[in-house]
């Protein structure tokens, strides 16, 4: 077990001035506790779990129309228990509790233009759109779609959806057609919206003819409601059933919220979909709001006087997560486009701007831009910048060194690590609690969260499969024409019974903490041994001469070899040298089990479209198996670069 040290430590004034402090005196007010620190308070949080949640309604004050009758039943079925029954409850009224002139939604496109939308313009907002979707007779239970970029109308669409009690679920717009009908035509929205095109990188891409060619297999689609942004007024005549959006939301009603049983479908979410189609993930939307404030004004500590930021597109979790800041009344910065266009240092110089408090990204990025040399403390002035948060893959130990160095000294790095499929984190910030560099600060308030050695026992220091074993509100209320649970309970509980196994290899570590080692169904096992790819990747990243890299583990003579693929920086060449370097380094900060058999230069990296490596893919065709499904891809052509390599025949 490697020893960590301290890379960053709050003041005790910051302390005291956190919403999970504010919470941990309320708690001990309230309960007649004691806790004096975040273990303690965590501790309670899953000995306790109906008096945890519980809690976390009354702090969070969720707006009801209806109290619960009880808070858990049958809470030792994991799928199976039943949160807060009888209450009743519309997510959206709770995202817009408030309606006055502060600013909501500040919207940035790598184009230059920006808007501002007040928490009172986007009441109004909703309310008009919603009159759109009941005057096209949109009711509780129907499915409404978004194929839109991360704008502001994107926001107003999936608000107007949860008021009546519709359920959302969202592609972004650089999906392919199959990808999109992978995923839509599985759950056969009513209503789409769409913009007519989006940018990125400098360039202008049109989405009005994918869509036309989408709905000649999507005859559940009524109606296509297209927002302008690549053109002022475009040209629908050629897209079907098409209306533009300012007349879609030209009239107006008083906005009626649904009042709808907790577990009340909210959100379908998609798995990545490399192994088949992609599993359709249904969400309650009260189990949602509470986890999601859970970690937003807790773990996040965001506030009303926060902005807060997200580099996400409206096809990743982060996006809904993101929104639900609009129930803590902060200001939400949506950007659309490249994060390097056009430079590099665009989001810190656009964190400048809009003095944002709370910026959040992928790991990949801050690696990205620690190549690029970005110095952002140096270049730009971020007094508000209170905290950085980074999830999509581990964060490196590098990752950490160069945040604190080149970012901001005085920052709390929430490193954190979740997944579509609750919607949210497993561990995550702890904004009164030291950073140990490498660690994400903690595990989750009110989930349980173990690392099970193979017998299925918990381990503390040791590497192990990443399971919850107790229920916790935000687990998917069923899936999408699974009427016998059957996809539910292979996906999560079929090796751990009752205990969700979510497939990552991680390490509970004694301070508390947690490190994520990457995906266990990834991990490399040469000679038996259990490794995670992150592991090599921590080594790789610190090569000046690779750019990106890949690790697999191929089946070679009755064992497992571990083969590198390296992407090299423009200029450089993989040598003798380059490569003993590599293996070098592995070597002396590892252990000789991680050191690669193969080092192969490849000219490409194959991501999904949210941005994560995919192993399994290229392992299967590194080994003759199809790839099932490669519009879940950002870049499927990749993979052609690793098929027939001469060098894995050896």
């Amino acid at each position: 077990m490697e020893k960590r040290e301290i890379v960053w430590r709050p003041s005790r004034e910051r302390i005291e001035s956190t919403e999970m402090y504010r919470y941990l005196r309320y708690v001990n007010e309230t309960r007649g506790n004691n806790f004096g620190d975040y273990g303690a308070l965590y501790r309670w949080s899953i000995d306790d779990i109906p008096g945890f949640w519980r809690s976390i309604w009354e702090f969070m004050d969720v707006i009801h129309s209806r109290p619960y009758d009880d808070i858990l039943v049958d809470g030792d079925k994991m799928p199976g228990a039943k949160w807060f029954p009888g209450a009743e409850l519309n997510f959206a009224e709770n995202l817009l509790r408030h309606r006055d002139a502060r600013t909501a939604l500040v919207f940035r496109s790598e184009n230059g233009s920006r808007r501002e939308m007040s928490y009172a313009e986007l009441f109004e907002a909703v309310e008009r759109c919603a009159a759109g979707m009941r005057a096209m007779g949109i009711a509780a239970g129907d499915r409404v779609a978004g194929f839109m970029p991360n704008m502001p109308e994107t926001v107003v669409a999936m608000l107007s959806a949860a008021s009546i009690g519709a359920l959302w679920s969202s592609c972004s717009p650089d999906f392919g057609i199959k990808g999109v009908l992978d995923r839509f035509g599985q759950i056969r929205p009513r209503l789409i919206f769409m913009a007519d095109g989006y940018f990125y990188n400098g360039k202008t891409v049109d989405s009005l003819d994918r869509m036309r060619h989408i709905l000649e297999k999507l005859p559940s689609i009524e109606k296509v409601v297209v927002v302008p942004y690549a053109s002022d007024y475009p040209d629908i005549a050629a897209v079907p059933n098409a209306v533009h959006y300012r007349d879609f939301t030209s009239s107006s009603a008083h906005l009626a919220f649904e009042q709808l049983p907790f577990e009340h479908p909210l959100y379908i979410m998609y798995s990545s979909g490399t192994t088949g189609l992609p599993k359709c993930m249904v969400q309650g939307a009260g189990g949602i709001l509470l986890h999601q404030m859970k970690e937003l004004c807790l773990h996040s500590d965001v506030k009303r006087d926060d902005v807060i930021f997200y580099f996400t597109t409206c096809g990743w979790m982060m996006w809904n997560w993101l929104v639900c800041s609009l129930s803590l009344g902060a200001t939400i910065v949506l950007f659309d486009g490249s994060p390097f266009h056009p430079g590099p240092s665009a989001l810190f110089k656009m964190a400048e701007e809009e003095k944002i408090s709370i910026f959040g990204t992928s790991a990949r990025y801050i690696a990205a831009i620690e190549k690029e040399s970005v110095r952002p403390a140096h270049d730009f002035n971020l007094p508000a910048l209170k905290a950085l948060l980074s999830t999509g893959s581990p964060l490196a130990v590098e990752g950490f060194d160069y945040v604190y160095r080149e970012i901001k000294r005085d920052l709390c790095l929430s490193s954190i690590s979740g997944g579509s499929d609750i919607n949210g984190c497993f561990a995550l910030g702890n904004p009164m609690g030291p950073v140990y560099r490498g660690e994400l600060q903690c595990r989750g308030l009110g989930m349980k969260v173990e690392a099970f050695g193979e017998d299925g026992r918990p381990l503390l220091g040791e590497k192990g499969e990443l399971v919850c074993t107790a229920s916790f509100p935000s687990m998917p209320i069923y899936f999408w024409d699974d009427p016998d649970g059957s996809k539910y309970h292979r996906a999560y509980f079929d090796v751990y019974p009752g205990v969700w196994r979510h497939g990552d290899f991680i390490e509970i570590t004694e301070s508390g903490g947690v490190v994520i080692y990457g995906r266990s169904d990834a991990t490399l096992n040469p000679g038996g041994v259990r490794i995670g790819t992150a592991e090599i990747y921590r080594q790789v990243e610190t090569i000046e001469e690779i750019h990106d890299s890949l690790v697999v583990g191929q089946s070679w003579e009755n064992d497992v070899r571990v083969v590198l693929f390296v992407k090299l920086r423009e200029g450089c060449a993989l040598t003798d040298e380059l490569a003993a370097r590599i293996k070098k380094t592995i070597r002396e900060n590892t252990t000789p089990r991680h050191v690669p058999a193969k080092i192969i230069a490849i000219d490409d990296i194959p991501y999904t479209i949210n941005m994560k490596k995919v192993e399994l893919a290229v392992k299967n065709v590194i080994e003759g198996r199809p790839v099932t499904n490669r519009d879940a891809l950002a870049n499927p052509q990749a993979l052609e670069l690793y098929r027939d390599r001469p060098e894995l025949k050896a």
